[in-house]
């Protein structure tokens, strides 16, 4: 994952409006183990589904390097969809148990994340 020189959030003094942030790079391990968990998916499929989640702009680089990732650490596993009549062959993606106990560790810490932010942007509310 790039690191960001503080002051990421402004170029050249202004707001820059589609940027890929530390922090939508942090949330695509678990939202990648959230939609793999909901069903099979393919790599492209996953990259769509991201968007959807409000994770736009990511290279697709970053999605199946994170997935490699993944499949290292055995959180999800991959096998070639020979079926498909679309194309050439396509990896799918499955949720392993070591993946699912590892999707409960991350929504127990986005819970807590969101209870910062919400407290962060509560208090920047009321200054």
């Amino acid at each position: 994952m790039p690191r960001h020189k503080r002051g990421w959030g402004m170029e050249n003094g202004h707001r820059r409006e589609k940027r890929r942030t530390p922090l939508k790079v942090a949330l695509v391990e678990p939202a990648l183990l959230t939609l793999i968990s909901q069903s099979l998916r393919h790599g492209y499929s996953l990259l769509a589904d991201l968007e959807s989640l409000g994770l736009e702009s990511l290279h697709p680089s970053v999605v199946y390097r994170t997935l490699r990732q993944m499949e290292d650490l055995e959180w999800i596993h991959s096998e070639w969809d020979t079926d498909n009549n679309q194309g050439p062959p396509r990896r799918l993606y499955n949720l392993t148990r070591i993946g699912e106990a590892a999707l409960l560790t991350w929504r127990e810490e986005l819970v807590k994340a969101q209870e910062s932010i919400q407290e962060m942007l509560k208090n920047q509310s009321t200054e």
